[in-house]
C-alpha cells in the first residue's frame, strides 16, 4: 500500500508532501491543473515511460528534483527484499529517485531505504507495488504476451507453479536441440574428417605395428647382418685362441685344463688349495660354455642379402611413418588404437542418434509440461470470461460478449499458448480482437473490469486509474464508481477523474489546483476533509457553482453516506 508521496521540483510542483490511507482515493481539479502529474511521478519513480523522459518532469530552471514514495510491506515485498539482501526499516519501504542537472546533462539515481539500487531492480519491484491503468490502453494490449500474462495472473498461484516445470523442460529441450543442430551442421565436416581418419588408420594397420621398440631391434639386426664377415672373423679368432690354439701352441682351454690338473696334484700335499682348484674348475666350465656359444653365434652369421634388404625396407617404412605423423612408434600404436575405437562401426552415427534421441525425449517432456499448462489456462479462461461479463454488463454493456481465444504458438519459457481477448459490444457484431474493435469508452470499462477480476490474484498492489471514466455517460460512470468502491474493499485504489459520481464514491478526496505566484505557476494539492468542501468540488465537476449543481452534489454525498 502507498502510504506517502513527496515531490520536489516536479513539473509545476515546487514542494509537496502527501499521506495516504487504504480505500478509494480520488484526485479532481480543472483541466491542466496537474492531476496526472502525481501518477506520472509514481510511474517515473518505478521505471516507467515518464522516468525515461525525466527532463520533461523537472520544474523549469530547477537543478535538482526528487520523487519519494513510501509503501507498507506486503509478504511478496518482504520476500523480494530478502532475495535482494536489502533491509526494510520499521516495516516500511522508502523508494526515491533524484535527478540532477549539470552542464546541460541530466543524471538520476534510485535509492531504496537509502541504498542505491539498479534500474533492473526497480523494474522487478514495480509489479509488487503499483498497477497503472490509463484510458484506451491499447498499446499495453498489443504488447507481445500481455494478454497471456493477464490470464496467468488471474489464474493465480496454482498456474504460476505450473510454469516452473514448463521453464525447466523448455530450457532442457533448448539445450538438447542446440546440441543436435550443431552436430547436424558439422556433419559434412565430420564426414570429411572421418575419411581422413579412416585413411590414416588404413596406413597404420598396413604397417602392422606391434612393438614400440621394433625399429631399435631391427636397427641392431641390420647392423649384425651388414657386418657379418667381420663378425665371423672375430668368432674364428676367438675360437682359435680358446679351443684350437695357434702355431701348435696349446689353447686357452688346454692351459686351463693343465692348471686344474696341477692344482689337483697340489691338493694331495695341501688341502688348503681346494678352493683354488674349485675356482679353476668353474673358470674352465665357463670358458667351455663360452666356446660353445661362440660356435653357435658364428653359425648364425651366414650371409643373407635378402634378409638384410627386408630389414632395411622395414626400417625405412617405420622411419617414414614417424616423420609423417611426428610421433614415435609408441605414439603411432596409441593413435591406431584410438582410431580403431573412434571409427568402430556406428561410432559417429551412434553419437548423432543419441543426440536425436535426447532431443526427442526433451521435446516430449516440454510438450507434456505445456499441455498441462494449457489445460489450466483453458480452465482459467472460462472463469475469466464469466467474471468479466458479469462486471461489464452493469456498465452500459448489456449485450457484451467476451471470449479468451487460446491458440498454439511456438513453445517458449511461458508455454505454447497464444492468448487473445475477443470482444463484441453490440448484437450482430462478431467477436474480434479487443484492441481492434473496442472504443475508448469500452476499453476504459473493460480495463476496469479486468483489474477488478485480477484483484484477488495480487491483493497487495495499489491500483492507479488515470481518467479511465472519461467519455462515458452518467449512468455508466455510476456503475464504474460502484465497481471502484467494491475494488477498494480489497485493494488501495487511486483514480484521477472528472466524473462527480466517481468522485463522490471515494473514501478520500484530493483537489488539484493551479496558482500563479510571482509570475510562476504552481500546482497545489489539498485534501478535502469536510462535507462542505467536497460538495463544492463535486458541484464544480457537475457544471459550476449553480444551485442545481450544489443540490446534485449534496445528493451524491448523502447517497454515499446513507
Amino acid at each position: 500500500m502507498l502510504t506517502g508521496l513527496r515531490l520536489e521540483n516536479i513539473a509545476l510542483i515546487e514542494r509537496l508532501q502527501l499521506d495516504f490511507k487504504a480505500g478509494f482515493t480520488v484526485l479532481t481539479g480543472e483541466t491542466g491543473a496537474g492531476k496526472s502529474i502525481l501518477l506520472d511521478a509514481l510511474d517515473a519513480l518505478l521505471g516507467g515511460a515518464q522516468g525515461a523522459a525525466g527532463g520533461r518532469l523537472l520544474r523549469p530552471r530547477a537543478e535538482r528534483a526528487v520523487i519519494e514514495a513510501s509503501f507498507s510491506l506486503s509478504p511478496p515485498l518482504r520476500t523480494w527484499l530478502a532475495q535482494q539482501q536489502l533491509e526494510a526499516e520499521e516495516g516500511e519501504l522508502l523508494l526515491s529517485r533524484e535527478w540532477r542537472r549539470s552542464d546541460d546533462r541530466l543524471s538520476s539515481r534510485n535509492r531504496l531505504n537509502g541504498v542505491v539500487v539498479s534500474r533492473t531492480q526497480i523494474q522487478e519491484l514495480r509489479p509488487l507495488l503499483l498497477d497503472l491503468t490509463v484510458q484506451g490502453q491499447t498499446q499495453q494490449l498489443a504488447r507481445p504476451g500481455q494478454q497471456r500474462r493477464w490470464l496467468d495472473r488471474f489464474a493465480g498461484e496454482e498456474l504460476q507453479r505450473s510454469l516452473e516445470p514448463v521453464v525447466r523442460a523448455y530450457r532442457g529441450w533448448k539445450q538438447a536441440a542446440a546440441a543436435l543442430e550443431a552436430a547436424r551442421a558439422n556433419w559434412q565436416q565430420l564426414q570429411r574428417a572421418r575419411e581422413r581418419q579412416e585413411q590414416l588408420l588404413d596406413d597404420l594397420e598396413a604397417a602392422q605395428l606391434q612393438d614400440p621398440a621394433e625399429r631399435t631391434r631391427l636397427q641392431q639386426e641390420q647392423d649384425r647382418l651388414a657386418h657379418g664377415v667381420r663378425l665371423q672373423e672375430g668368432v674364428s679368432t676367438l675360437l682359435g685362441r680358446l679351443v684350437e690354439g695357434a702355431d701348435q701352441a696349446p689353447s686357452v682351454l688346454d692351459h686351463l685344463a693343465a692348471c686344474e690338473q696341477e692344482l689337483a696334484q697340489m691338493e694331495l700335499c695341501d688341502g688348503g688349495v681346494v678352493e683354488l682348484r674349485s675356482r679353476c674348475s668353474d673358470g674352465l666350465a665357463q670358458l667351455q660354455d663360452l666356446a660353445r656359444d661362440l660356435d653357435r653365434y658364428g653359425a648364425s652369421l651366414e650371409s643373407d642379402p635378402e634378409s638384410l634388404a627386408g630389414l632395411q625396407e622395414r626400417i625405412a617404412q617405420l622411419k617414414a611413418l614417424e616423420r609423417r605423423h611426428d610421433q614415435d612408434l609408441a605414439g603411432l600404436i596409441t593413435l591406431r588404437d584410438q582410431l580403431r575405437e573412434q571409427l568402430a562401426p556406428g561410432g559417429a552415427e551412434a553419437s548423432l542418434e543419441a543426440l536425436e534421441q535426447a532431443e526427442r525425449g526433451a521435446r516430449a517432456d516440454r510438450d507434456q509440461a505445456n499441455a498441462q499448462l494449457s489445460v489450466r489456462r483453458a480452465s482459467a479462461a472460462s472463469q475469466l470470461e464469466q467474471q468479466l461479463m458479469a462486471a461489464l454488463r452493469p456498465m452500459g454493456l448489456a449485450n457484451v460478449r467476451f471470449a479468451v481465444a487460446i491458440a498454439p504458438t511456438p513453445a517458449g519459457e511461458e508455454g505454447a499458448d497464444a492468448v487473445q481477448f475477443l470482444f463484441s459490444a453490440n448484437p450482430g457484431q462478431p467477436l474480434a480482437p479487443l484492441a481492434e474493435v473496442a472504443s475508448g469508452g469500452e476499453m476504459s470499462r473493460f480495463l476496469l473490469a479486468l483489474k477488478t477480476c485480477l484483484a484477488a490474484a495480487d491483493p497487495h498492489v495499489t491500483l492507479l486509474f488515470d481518467e479511465i471514466d472519461a467519455g462515458v455517460s452518467g449512468r455508466v460512470s455510476g456503475a464504474m464508481a460502484e465497481l471502484l468502491q467494491r475494488l477498494a474493499q480489497r485493494r488501495q485504489v487511486f483514480c484521477v477523474t472528472h466524473q462527480p459520481l466517481v468522485a463522490a464514491a471515494a473514501d478520500h478526496h484530493y483537489r488539484v489546483s493551479k496558482q500563479v505566484v510571482g509570475g510562476l505557476t504552481h500546482t497545489r494539492v489539498s485534501q478535502l476533509r469536510d462535507t462542505q468542501a467536497r460538495q463544492a468540488e463535486l458541484a464544480e465537476l457537475a457544471g459550476g457553482d449553480s444551485g442545481e449543481a450544489r443540490s446534485y452534489a449534496a445528493s451524491l454525498l448523502e447517497k454515499r453516506s446513507a
